[in-house]
């Protein structure tokens, strides 16, 4: 049967209504009562879209976050590469929290087929714990001071050596980073049960829980082949800033993309994470001054 141009035109309006409706349905949800957690994150933690152009229109905002791992193959040496942004390995992803997400790690003792069947297994959605300012992120700092007092020691050693003194200062300007703008915010557990998470991390403006996605993967320490996981992208990885948000938040922008670090006029966002653990922004304040 074929229908006229108008019943199709309003079976169209229909479908639009109805997918708009079931959206709109879904922020209300998550939305409804107290949010799960709610953090004051920073530009550290909130950065700017890679398309998000300087001075252009746009119908839109969205901010990226931006989270961290402590990597397991990450050793004893710091390195700008060795704490995974927006995904990693991390130190805490061993073999029984992978059976814990619903992996079969049963295949990999076995033989090389059973490490390769293990690897083909699909990614699984999973609740990401991740914590603001905690040890993990200490643990970093750490390593960079480590590093860099290291790196020192080389370059004094072997005064003259440009390697040296190139390293050395590439090294202080990786802890600089570190103590000033890299992201504070990192992934230190996973599970299924958001109940039992919570129970663990109490703290709602310290502790955020969202959905993310977990692929196996397999490692090797000591010469031996261990499990472990990938974490890999946030369920909602962009979070949009509402439009009466982006007058005062824009210029904040623009400044920071015009510094070496990205720390330009500081501004904290206030995220909220709703029933659906769907995060929005509630609130923003800008610094006023120059960098900080």
């Amino acid at each position: 049967m074929t229908l006229s141009p108008r019943t199709t035109l309003l079976a169209g309006a229909a479908l639009i209504l109805l997918v708009n409706a079931v959206a709109l349905g879904g922020v209300y949800l998550n939305r409804s009562g107290e949010p799960e957690s709610r953090l004051r994150l920073s530009e550290r933690e909130l950065g700017r879209p890679w398309d998000w152009r300087r001075g252009g229109e746009n119908s839109g905002l969205a901010l990226s976050l931006t989270w961290r791992v402590n990597e397991a193959d990450a050793g004893e040496h710091y390195a700008g590469g060795s704490f995974g942004y927006s995904g990693g390995t991390p130190e805490w992803l061993d073999e029984p929290r992978m059976r814990v997400l619903g992996f079969d790690t049963a295949p990999v003792a076995e033989n090389h087929e059973g490490r390769r069947r293990f690897e083909r297994q699909q990614r699984r959605e999973v609740l990401l714990v991740m914590e603001l300012a905690g040890p993990a992120w200490q643990q970093a700092q750490d390593r960079a001071r480590a590093n860099a007092a290291r790196h020192d020691a080389a370059a004094l050693a072997n005064a003259g050596n440009k390697e040296f003194a190139g390293k050395a200062k590439r090294a202080r300007e990786q802890l600089k980073a570190e103590e000033e703008s890299n992201s504070r915010l990192f992934a230190i557990d996973a599970g299924l049960d958001l109940a039992a998470l919570r129970a663990k991390y109490p703290d709602r403006a310290r502790f955020l829980i969202l959905k993310a996605h977990v692929r196996p993967r397999l490692g090797s320490r000591e010469r031996k082949t261990v499990v472990t996981g990938y974490v890999s992208e946030l369920a909602v990885p962009t979070v949009n800033v509402p439009h009466a948000l982006r007058p005062g938040l824009e210029p904040a922008l623009r400044d920071t993309a015009r510094t070496p670090l990205g720390t330009g006029r500081g501004f904290e966002a206030t995220l909220a994470v709703g029933q659906r653990l769907e995060p929005w922004i509630e609130a923003v304040a800008v610094a006023p001054g120059a960098p900080r």
